[in-house]
């Protein structure tokens, strides 16, 4: 499986040339990334196939200025991106600190490292396995953190600056605001405005003259309307059925009245005159 060149010192594996790395000079232990040249069909104007390097299993603690400094001595870096996996184009971020869009992955990535000119990938794969590439330098890169000193810093970011955090939300508050305005006139300049091929937009108004009717209040304007009129059916409905309901009532009632009627007649015919 894999393939060894005594000349170079280079290890090969499946199309990717292997190199050692160290967290810092000091480090005994060795961490192995997989390089090659980011091939693909498709053009990526991000990451452009002669100076793009692929590089796989990139380690949770090396972030993008650590790859940066690994690779700088082999030419000019230009950006250097990171993913979960592979994927075309650059990667999402969150404009928002914090309302956070985008998942962060903690685990290991692969990163796309393009540099200026593309001798700079061919002096990348030739590094001798022998010879580890060190992530930070003597004095450790202080974004890099490992052990309790990450957990700190973990801890420290998530504490929320409640003045930092009113800002963000005045300035979020503030462009809404300035959005909404702008579509309420653009609405109201477009009204009545035949378009190129002569036709007009007519679009209905709620109680804010000059805001364009959206689906949304068409739906609840329809269902409002759509109950009104069954309501008006259901209390149609019922008012005929209470009218038949006092109908029978009243032949019921004069049905007994004639009955009663009858029994006094007949009471009063059976009465006889006894004074003793």
């Amino acid at each position: 499986m894999e393939e060894l060149n005594e000349k170079h010192d280079n290890v090969d594996v499946q199309g990717f040339t292997v190199i050692q790395v160290k967290y810092s000079e000091k480090s005994k232990a060795a961490h192995c990334l997989y390089l090659k040249e980011h091939n693909v069909r498709e053009e990526d104007k991000c990451k452009p196939r002669e100076t793009t390097l692929f590089v796989l299993n990139i380690p949770p603690y090396c972030n993008e200025e650590h790859l940066r400094h690994m690779f700088s001595p082999f030419g000019k870096v230009l950006r250097v991106y990171l993913h979960d996996k592979p994927s075309s184009g650059p990667p999402r971020t969150d404009t928002s600190k914090y309302f956070p869009t985008v998942k962060m992955h903690e685990g290991f990535k692969v990163a796309y490292i393009v540099f200026r000119k593309p001798n700079a990938i061919k002096k990348a794969k030739n590094i001798p396995y022998s010879k580890p590439l060190v992530i930070s330098s003597e004095t450790p890169h202080k974004d890099t953190c490992t052990g309790m000193g990450k957990w700190c810093k973990a801890y420290e970011k998530e504490r929320i600056n409640v003045d930092d955090l009113q800002q963000e939300i005045d300035e979020y508050m503030a462009q809404y605001d300035s959005r909404v305005e702008e579509e309420k006139q653009k609405a109201k300049d477009n009204e009545g405005v035949p378009d190129d091929d002569g036709w007009v937009t007519v679009t209905r108004h709620g109680k804010n003259k000059g805001v364009p009717w959206k689906e949304s209040q068409e739906k609840k304007v329809t269902a409002r309307e759509k109950k009104k009129r069954k309501d008006k059916e259901l209390l149609n409905f019922y008012s005929f059925q209470i009218r038949e309901t006092k109908r029978e009532q009243i032949a019921e009632l004069r049905k007994k009245f004639e009955e009663d009627k009858q029994r006094i007649a007949l009471m009063k015919a059976s009465r006889r005159f006894r004074p003793y």
